[in-house]
């Protein structure tokens, strides 16, 4: 077997070239290696940070170690299934089945989410119910639908495979491993995986003209503007902060946030998702209904339940009657839409099985 230092040093050199992540040039020699970011100076310039764990700082051995950690079958009761099983990377990194399979067979009964720009979330899951990447990263192992595990075997199991202790000591600086070093080390992994680099990316911040055609710069014009898509679409994430009521259905079986809080105003509200690398990441919707893009863009077009008393107030256009497009208009829509793929993002051997 290959020696984990080894593995690590391969580990380091894909992080830092593939991401363009760079060393503290302070680093003492021996020590972890503090992670900077080379984030698009235009996020900062719009007040966009990434929201930082101060308990758990981004290194780079930390997200070599969760790289491992995310793929790692160990984490489950049967050794069948990891993270990266549900988020497969060229799907970036959501599930092309409408509901995951647990490892008894167990059907899930949400669509599972893209893992894109996570540093930027307050909350995570379609109901917003985890709050911070450690405590998304901390449930899937003990789900009874997903990987059916305890924290105490998995531990367990690891302590016991020869590559993780020392990969552990490079990462925190002891080999101590428990379920709180597992969850942040996937967590800081998790918040490296960045999609900046679609083609309207270029368009619009490289000040590529050809970057878009005719098309997608028509479907572009809707987006921001008559289609209303960009009301709770903003870019750069093309995603917020918040959980809507979208007017899927006038009632809804799934309560989402309502059934955390209790709060019937709060029936069928869902986190509202990034629409970058849309085009890879069907079905679409929180549960998985519909199979292409031109079935969302259908349903936006014509079959809001604007009647619904639940309908968030990012909506108000809908109920008004401002959002109407005919068939070319919600063709050029779906090529704008295409244009936020991110190809290298898709491809990147940083984020790929190490195993």
């Amino acid at each position: 077997m290959m020696n984990a230092r080894h593995v690590f040093v391969g580990a380091i050199a894909a992080i830092l070239v593939a991401q363009g992540c760079r060393k503290d040039p302070g680093m003492e020699e021996g020590g972890q290696t503090p992670l900077v970011l080379d984030l698009p100076a235009y996020l900062a310039d719009s007040g966009i940070v990434p929201h930082a764990n101060w308990e758990n700082p981004l290194t780079v051995e930390g997200v070599a170690l969760g790289r491992r950690l995310f793929y790692e079958k160990a984490l489950s009761d049967n050794y069948t299934m990891s993270c990266g099983s549900c988020h497969a990377q060229a799907h970036a990194f959501s599930d092309p089945r409408r509901f995951s399979i647990g490892t008894d067979g167990s059907v899930g009964r949400r669509q599972a989410m893209a893992v894109v720009n996570l540093a930027f979330d307050h909350f995570l899951f379609w109901d917003g119910r985890a709050h911070g990447l450690e405590d998304q990263a901390a449930r899937p192992v003990v789900d009874q639908a997903e990987m059916r595990n305890t924290w105490p075997a998995v531990v367990a199991r690891l302590r016991g495979m020869q590559e993780y202790p020392p990969l552990f000591q490079m990462a925190f600086g002891s080999d101590a491993i428990d379920s709180a070093r597992v969850v942040q080390a996937i967590a800081q992994f998790e918040r490296t995986m960045l999609s900046f680099d679609s083609r309207w990316d270029r368009f619009h911040y490289g000040g590529d003209a050809s970057a878009l055609n005719e098309q997608e710069q028509r479907g572009m014009d809707l987006f921001f503007r008559g289609g209303h898509c960009v009301d709770c679409h903003k870019a750069p994430l093309f995603a917020d902060h918040a959980l809507r009521n979208n007017g899927l259905d006038l009632q809804g079986d799934d309560a989402g946030y309502g059934a955390l809080t209790g709060i019937p105003a709060d029936h069928a509200k869902f986190k509202v998702p990034t629409l970058r690398n849309i085009e890879v990441t069907a079905p679409y919707m929180h549960d998985g209904r519909f199979n292409t893009l031109e079935e969302v863009v259908d349903f936006y077009a014509e079959n809001v339940h604007v009647e619904s008393a639940l309908l968030d107030n990012h909506m108000l256009p809908w109920v008004t009657g401002e959002v109407d497009l005919d068939a070319q208009e919600r063709a050029d829509l779906v090529a704008f839409l295409k244009a936020l793929t991110d190809s290298g993002f898709l491809a990147n051997p940083a984020f790929s099985d190490p195993h």
